[in-house]
């Protein structure tokens, strides 16, 4: 016999009402926005060209494409690139791309992108250029910042933001955490002896917080990363956190005023329903909008990865929700 055969309707109000974080919480967050076409994705970043369609490139394959002409219908359109470049091979066997991220500047398209090993340090993150951000049209320039084994974190996950007249990278996963450096923006490579600043992490081991991606909203810059476990289908854990800070090098803190480097972080999307785990974020502005593209698992289909898309709302102190 269940607990809700046996508990009376008052009985199961009461119950409810004393665990706002669980079955009222799970039921609060929204849908992602439907799509057809091509679904299944990974890591996704997102863009609207120049051209006026939407390319969202991916982990899996050499930096998997898709296109969009609205948005909203995809179709697959192979990879960014033919062949692994040679130097990929130096962090994996298989020349195997992750967690892409592309962003416009300079009359250019730049796709920045991680190569590692599941559970290993040994990492680096390149980049590539194009002038029309299409996949096969992309360039590749080789390194632009790399771990090793002896260091603090992990040179994976990468993503842009110009701040100040600086550009800026953040990236990480485990190994404490987040971090950031100085790029040169004209060659989109880090900065000679650029200091690595620590951005957010975990008091636990194993420091369970990836995937970062960093906005300026009004007078603030907001850090959203994935917490837990991804990769796992529908035994995934992962979920999207947020803070925020005045100086793009932080602190960053959530809306309680703890930092993200202890730990802090409002919860803005975990897994409900069919959309379990997700994360892998990245956030996009088209038409003045601004708007939250990630992965979840979907738990009615074998546990696929799959696209989501979510508008970001704004609210009256500043805080994004999902809609």
């Amino acid at each position: 016999m269940t607990l809700r055969t046996t508990l009376t309707a008052t009985a199961t109000a009461a119950l409810l009402a004393i665990l706002p974080n669980t079955a009222q919480a799970a039921q609060s967050y929204p849908d992602p926005r439907p799509v057809t076409g091509q679904q299944i994705i990974h890591d996704p970043t997102v863009i609207r060209l120049k051209s006026g369609q939407y390319a969202a490139y991916s982990t899996g394959g050499v930096i998997g494409a898709r296109l969009s002409k609205d948005g909203r219908h995809w179709t697959d359109a192979g990879n960014a690139f033919a062949e692994p470049p040679g130097w990929w091979y130096e962090y994996n066997d298989t020349g195997d791309p992750w967690a892409p991220d592309i962003s416009y500047r300079a009359g250019r398209y730049w796709l920045y992108y991680a190569v590692s090993s599941w559970g290993s340090n040994h990492s680096a993150i390149g980049v590539a250029t194009s002038r029309s951000g299409l996949p096969g049209t992309w360039t590749d320039h080789g390194k632009v910042f790399s771990s090793e084994t002896t260091d603090h974190w992990n040179a994976i996950d990468p993503a842009l933001i110009r701040a100040d007249g600086r550009l800026w990278m953040s990236f990480g996963s485990y190994w404490t955490g987040i971090r950031m450096v100085e790029l040169d923006p004209r060659t989109g490579k880090a900065l000679t002896d650029t200091p690595v600043h620590h951005l957010a992490t975990r008091p636990d081991t194993p420091y369970a917080v990836e995937g970062p991606y960093i906005v300026r909203h009004g007078r603030h810059y907001y850090l959203f990363a994935s917490y837990d476990a991804c990769c796992a289908g529908v035994n995934s854990t992962y979920k999207i956190k947020v803070g925020r800070a005045k100086d793009i090098k932080g602190p960053y803190l959530d809306s309680t005023g703890k930092p993200m480097l202890e730990g802090g972080g409002d919860l803005l999307l975990e897994g409900h329903g069919r959309f379990i785990g997700t994360g892998g974020q990245s956030v996009f502005q088209d038409k003045g909008e601004d708007w939250l593209a990630y992965h979840y698992y979907d738990a009615e289909d074998g546990g696929t990865p799959k696209l989501g898309i979510n508008k970001l709302h704004w609210s009256k102190d500043g805080w994004p929700e999902v809609r």
